[in-house]
């Protein structure tokens, strides 16, 4: 019984009542019939109304009791007004309790609306956890058609997907009594291509009623009698649309569409979740592809260099020897051009060699074949032998190179990957200070460390090139780079690196650069051994 249907039978009655009352005597008590409509009031649920009825029984009494006592020849029999004051008491304490029955219906009908809407959420809740279960794009549209027909309560569900624009490219239909998803490719029949289209450019829920011709036809298709269309897209993905065929259309209220809504937007997150981890997946896939290509490449490259670097000495060598030969006179004395011919020669021969042992020592360090060869090795005797040996440079441009170390200054490592360190560090400096100009080589013991430093007086360092000094190869008409190929400053970092030490760079002042080699010292007994034993120093090229 509706509510509205319930208020005009209430009113009926309270007419009926009056009426009776109005036409029987005084003696009989028909006042009491004013309490069934407000009685009946309290089926509406509506306090307002039911206060309404009490006022208007009370009114009816009143005027009825009234009337007879007038009909009566102004008589109103004292039985007659207590049985009035009855009725109208009767008709407050009915109304009274009507309102406590309408407050007791509402508090129970929202504590039921209250569980239900508790259960509801728990089973969406469960049916997301089963849904984001997996991150397989088609097991998640499984678990969608699936999930709905439970969670919402409907007889069964389709998802029509949208791939790269195409509307219903896969169909997945479970109707709750199918062991597995139906799983279709078949494009949808052309009426109800339509509303799903409207659905999707919308993207609203749509309703399919046999009010409508074209949902008529969408649901013959269907075998349904009516149906509901809910997109499933937001900002991150266009995912598809969402049909669920209901029984009864009106019985889907508004609170059944909230509901049907928050299950296709935590469906859409899902699958929206379960398709970024396919296309990130397919990336790392493709860039894991292209760092093995790199490497691969790389290993190439690097064994070319290796390769060239390494058979690259054994001619250079012979060529060296020849030329050498030939300014010794052993092939004729040749006349003073063709000498100064083979000096150049030999010079640029020299510098082919250099060249190719300093891409042979990078191409081991960049395949991480390191020397693990470890010596006792006096830093100060080996600074000095090297300044000895790169004194033709220093002296043609009448440098004043001056060396100072410790005899304490002692490391453990490779004693001939130690000296290119300070070989590079030297001949560096002596590149980059102008003629007439000043060098100091300094190796000292400091705290279970050993200080080399390398100075100069010369053009310095720009700010712009300081960060770039130790990299590999780095392009610069003034960044300080050993050899003039880009790569001494940076195998001496490697070298320090692999001796478990630092290189950097500091400004001179007022002019000029200093390098500074910071490495482990070796241990104290070791270096004590290494002190006393006299031949250590006179070992060439200490």
């Amino acid at each position: 019984m509706s509510p509205r249907f319930t208020l005009v039978l209430c009113i009926i009655l309270l007419l009926a009542a009056f009426t009776v009352d109005l036409l029987t005597p005084q003696a009989l008590v028909a006042a009491i019939l004013l309490t069934i409509p407000v009685a009946l009031s309290s089926l509406v649920l509506n306090r307002r109304i039911t206060q309404a009825l009490v006022i208007a029984a009370l009114a009816a009494n009143v005027t009825a009791g009234y009337f007879n006592g007038v009909r009566e020849g102004h008589h109103w029999d004292a039985i007659a007004i207590a049985n009035r004051t009855l009725a109208g008491f009767s008709i407050v304490l009915v109304g009274v309790l009507g309102g406590l029955a309408q407050a007791a219906a509402e508090r129970s009908g929202h504590l039921a609306a209250r569980q239900r809407q508790v259960q509801r959420e728990q089973t969406i809740r469960r049916s997301m956890e089963t849904i984001r279960s997996s991150l397989n794009v088609e097991l998640v549209a499984r678990a969608i058609v699936r999930e709905a027909v439970g969670a919402l309560d409907v007889s069964g569900a389709k998802l029509f997907t949208i791939e790269e624009r195409v509307l219903g490219a896969t169909t997945y239909s479970w109707d709750g009594g199918d062991e597995d998803v139906d799983v279709s490719r078949a494009r949808p029949a052309s009426e109800l291509l339509s509303l799903l289209q409207v659905s999707a450019n919308e993207r609203r829920l749509v309703s399919v009623t046999p009010s409508d011709a074209l949902g008529r036809f969408a649901l013959a298709t269907l075998k349904a009698q009516c149906a509901v269309l809910v997109p499933l897209i937001n900002d991150q993905i266009t995912f598809g649309i969402l049909l669920l065929m209901v029984t009864d259309a009106t019985s889907f209220s508004s609170d059944n569409e909230q509901w049907v809504q928050v299950f296709a937007d935590q469906a859409t997150v899902a699958a929206a979740q379960a398709s970024l981890f396919v296309e990130l997946a397919n990336r790392n896939s493709e860039l894991q592809t292209a760092i093995d290509g790199l490497a691969h490449r790389g290993e190439v490259i690097r064994d070319l260099v290796y390769a060239l670097s390494h058979d690259l000495r054994t001619p250079l060598s012979a060529a060296a020897m020849t030329l050498q030969q030939a300014l010794d006179g052993t092939y004729g004395p040749l006349p003073q051009a063709y000498r100064e011919i083979l000096r150049r020669s030999l010079a640029a021969n020299a510098e082919l060699r250099h060249l190719a042992e300093t891409l042979l020592l990078v191409a081991r360090y960049e395949s991480g074949d390191q020397s693990h060869e470890r010596e006792l090795v006096h830093v100060s005797k080996l600074v000095a032998s090297v300044a000895d040996e790169l004194e033709p440079m220093w002296r043609v441009k009448h440098i004043d190179c001056v060396v100072t170390g410790s005899q304490d200054a002692v490391v453990v490592g490779d004693r001939g990957e130690l000296r290119r360190a300070v070989m590079n560090l030297i001949a560096n400096a002596i590149n980059w200070t102008p003629e007439g100009g000043a060098i100091r080589v300094d190796a000292s013991y400091s705290a279970g460390r050993v200080i080399i430093r390398v100075s100069d007086n010369g053009y310095g360092v720009g700010d712009a090139q300081r960060e770039q000094l130790f990299q590999r190869l780095i392009p610069s008409s003034d960044a300080r780079q050993g050899g003039g190929s880009g790569l001494g400053l940076y195998i001496v970092r490697r070298i320090a690196k692999s001796l478990g030490g630092t290189v950097r760079y500091e400004p001179n002042t007022p002019r000029g650069s200093v390098f500074v080699m910071d490495l482990p010292a070796a241990p104290a007994e070791p270096i004590t051994r290494e002190v006393e034993r006299s031949d250590l120093f006179d070992r060439p090229g200490v």
